[in-house]
C-alpha cells in the first residue's frame, strides 16, 4: 500500500532530523505520529514511533519519586561543536585513547568491557571543543540493546581498531554486522548528504543513520609494518575508511584528528556584539558551513531569530560592518551585530 505521507509529516520528519535538544525532538516525534497516516503500509513505522516517544519520554522525567534510581543515561545530549562516537572492539585501546584525547580519567583495564556506559569528554581544538562519547565495546558476545539510540544525537565516529589484533578483521566485520542490526552505517564518504533508506512500503526511515567514518589505527607504535596490516585488512574487509595511525599510549598522531574534523565537518565559528561594543571572541557560536546569519541567530535566542530584521557582519571578503540579511551565509571567524 503506497505511504502517502502528507507534507505536514514530511515537515515534522525533518524537524526531527535537525533538532538535536531531547526536547524537541520528542514534540517532533510526537508530531510524525499525528501527522503519519494510519493504515497498515505505516503500521511498522508508527509502532516504532510509539516506543520511540515512551523511551524518550522516560528518560525527558528522570526516576520516579519513591522509585528505584535510574541508572547512568544511554544518550548523552549534545555539548560543543559537534558529538563524535568513539566505536571498536573490546581491547582496542579505545578508552585509554578518549582519556588522552579529552582527560576524562575514564577507567581502563588491560581487561575486556571496561567501559559500560556512554563515557563523555570534550575534545579541544582552538577555541571550539567537540564532544567525543566513548561507548562500551561492540561485540556479540556482550550486545548493546540500546546503541542505536546512543549513536542518533552524533555527528560522526570514530572507529578505534588495533591492527595488530589477529582477530580484527572478525572483530569489524562483527561491529558492522551489529550496527547494521540497529540500522546503523558508518561511510567513508564524509561530503556526501545523508540518503535516507526506504522500509516497509517505500516509507523513508526517519531513524536510520548513517555516520561518516574516520578509522584510528591503534598501538601503532607496536605493529611493525604498519602499513602492510592495513592493506591486508582493507583487502580482506573492503572497508576504505579515511585511516590515522595513533597511538594512545605514546601520543604519536593524536594531534592530527581535531584539526581533520574541523575540516571535514565544515565547522564555522561565529562571534557576536552588541552595538557600540567590542566582540565576544572567547565563545563562538557553531554552524556549519552553508548556515546562515538566522540560524546564528536561532543559537543566541529564538525569539532574537523570529524578529530578526538583519545584521552587520565584520569578517574576510565583507565591508567592515556590512548589512546583510538573515539568509546571508557565513564564514569562519565573521562577527555578527544581530538587529531584531
Amino acid at each position: 500500500m503506497p505511504a502517502n505521507l502528507t507534507p505536514e509529516y514530511k515537515a515534522a520528519e525533518a524537524a526531527f532530523r535537525q533538532a538535536r535538544e531531547p526536547k524537541e525532538r520528542l514534540a517532533c516525534l510526537k508530531e510524525m505520529l499525528r501527522t503519519i497516516p494510519k493504515h497498515k503500509g505505516t503500521d511498522h513505522l508508527q509502532a516504532d514511533l510509539k516506543t520511540r516517544i515512551k523511551l524518550l519520554s522516560d528518560e525527558l522525567a528522570g526516576p520516579k519519586k519513591g522509585g528505584a534510581r535510574g541508572g547512568p543515561a544511554t544518550v548523552i545530549h549534545l555539548e560543543g561543536a559537534a558529538q563524535i562516537a568513539l566505536i571498536g572492539p573490546p581491547n582496542s585501546g579505545k578508552s585509554t585513547l578518549h582519556d588522552q584525547l579529552t582527560g576524562s580519567h575514564a577507567q581502563t583495564g588491560p581487561y575486556p568491557f571496561t567501559t559500560q556506559h556512554p563515557q563523555p569528554g570534550m575534545l579541544p581544538y582552538e577555541d571550539i571543543h567537540f564532544q567525543l562519547i566513548d561507548l562500551p565495546p561492540l561485540s556479540g558476545e556482550h550486545p548493546i540493546p540500546w546503541i542505536g539510540n546512543a549513536l542518533q544525537p552524533a555527528d560522526a565516529c570514530l572507529l578505534v581498531l588495533d591492527l595488530g589484533d589477529p582477530n580484527c578483521v572478525e572483530q569489524a566485520t562483527e561491529i558492522h554486522a551489529l550496527l547494521k542490526e540497529k540500522r546503523v552505517t558508518l561511510s567513508a564518504h564524509w561530503d556526501e548528504p545523508e540518503t535516507q533508506p526506504e522500509r516497509d512500503a517505500g516509507v523513508p526511515d526517519p531513524f536510520a543513520l548513517r555516520l561518516p567514518a574516520l578509522m584510528l589505527a591503534n598501538k601503532a607504535d607496536q605493529i611493525p609494518d604498519l602499513d602492510g596490516e592495513l592493506q591486508v585488512f582493507q583487502e580482506l574487509t573492503d572497508f576504505h575508511y579515511p585511516v590515522f595511525s595513533v597511538s594512545a599510549t605514546t601520543g604519536a598522531g593524536l594531534g592530527k584528528i581535531a584539526p581533520w574534523l574541523f575540516n571535514k565537518l565544515g565547522i564555522v565559528r561565529v562571534y557576536t556584539k552588541a552595538p557600540g561594543r567590542p566582540p565576544d571572541k572567547h565563545r563562538p557560536f557553531t554552524v556549519r558551513r552553508g548556515q546562515t546569519v538566522y540560524d546564528v541567530a536561532m543559537l543566541v535566542h529564538r525569539d532574537i531569530a523570529r524578529s530578526l530584521k538583519y545584521a552587520r557582519v565584520w569578517g574576510t571578503g565583507h565591508f567592515t560592518g556590512q548589512q546583510v540579511g538573515r539568509d546571508h551565509s557565513v564564514s569562519d571567524g565573521d562577527v555578527l551585530e544581530l538587529h531584531a
